[in-house]
């Protein structure tokens, strides 16, 4: 079975019309999921607890689709 692992995180953007961070190394990184709905509560439950905060967002990444198993390896990636 194939693994779909997701990234909760989020942090306060400069501007809340733009996916930019105030300051990347207080980036609040939630935890990485094994699902799409655990990553979805573990965010909705972030994203409520700070929503008196316009600035804060919180985000999913989808890190299986950020890498092609399947795909030929780059040469730094066979370095040992």
């Amino acid at each position: 079975m194939t693994q779909r692992l997701h990234l909760v995180f989020g942090g306060e953007l400069v501007d809340p019309s733009k996916n930019v961070f105030k300051n990347v190394d207080d980036i609040h990184v939630v935890g990485i999921f094994p699902d799409y709905a655990t990553a979805f509560n573990a965010w909705k439950s972030e994203a409520q607890r700070t929503v008196d905060n316009a600035h804060m967002r919180y985000f999913i990444a989808h890190l299986h689709r950020l890498r092609d198993e399947e795909a030929e390896a780059s040469s730094t990636e066979e370095l040992e």
